[in-house]
């Protein structure tokens, strides 16, 4: 197994952590370890997929499991982020629907021989997410430091996660546009 496959089955095993950290409110600095093992989660992601390009070690174990330990992460956080009423269900909801969806349409795709790429409304819906969660996550971890008293983090966290879900409403929308021909394909 090469190094960025490790890296992501890494991200995948950081996730527990991650929750137990940010779950457990009596692990003294639970809000900071959790953000500093989100953090670090989120590193190997940028670093496998740098590795994999630069050395040539793009693997076919690497592509199916690098989103899917994505995903993983981020549904992770947002799913905790319901707990503690940071996050809408809904938006939630919304947003795993799209990823079911636009994955659905990629297996429809290489079953037809086409391999679609992720467009740049995808990229910067997880980019916006991604940085809503550690947007988050730090004010949380501020938070336990006793900086921001009576601070509105869930109002702050469900505007920042529906503003999330709007762009993955509109990548989705744009992603099933764009291949539509998928869909009257046959083989």
């Amino acid at each position: 197994m090469n190094t960025p496959n490790k890296l992501t089955l890494l991200r995948i095993l950081l996730v527990p952590v991650f929750l137990l950290f940010f779950l457990c409110e009596v692990i003294p600095l639970h809000s900071v370890w959790a953000l500093v093992v989100f953090a670090l989660a989120s590193t190997t992601d940028a670093m496998d997929g740098h590795i994999a390009r630069s050395r040539n070690l793009i693997t076919n174990f690497g592509k199916f499991l690098d989103p899917v330990a994505d995903k993983v992460l981020v549904f992770a956080a947002l799913v905790a982020f319901i707990d503690f009423g940071w996050a809408s269900s809904v938006a939630v909801i919304i947003m795993i629907a799209r990823e079911f969806l636009v994955s659905s349409l990629r297996m429809v795709a290489a079953d037809n021989g086409t391999v679609i790429a992720a467009g740049k409304l995808g990229k910067l819906k997880t980019a916006v997410t991604m940085a809503s969660i550690v947007a988050v996550l730090v004010l949380s971890a501020v938070m336990e430091f006793g900086l921001l008293e009576e601070f509105p983090i869930g109002t702050i966290s469900n505007i920042l996660v529906w503003v999330s879900a709007a762009i993955t409403v509109v990548s989705g929308i744009e992603y099933l546009w764009n291949n539509r021909s998928q869909f009257n394909s046959s083989k």
